[in-house]
């Protein structure tokens, strides 16, 4: 699977979080060996939900912008 922030190589990964309504903990997701971009279900489907442009998301471009 290819990063589509940076187009580099994702890697599933095993996530932890604070127990949810359902009581799940860890769940499973892609991370990107490059930038760090984490996809998993929640956020996938959201992302199906709004769709926005992923040209100008990076976190790098952001933090210049602010300073």
């Amino acid at each position: 699977m290819k990063c589509p922030r940076c187009q580099g190589v994702m890697i599933q990964d095993r996530f932890g979080d604070i127990a949810d309504d359902t009581g799940a903990i860890h769940f499973t997701g892609w991370r990107c060996v490059a930038c760090g971009e984490i996809i998993d279900p929640v956020i996938a489907a959201n992302r199906q939900h709004h769709q926005e442009p992923l040209l100008g998301r990076s976190r790098k471009k952001f933090a210049t912008q602010l300073g």
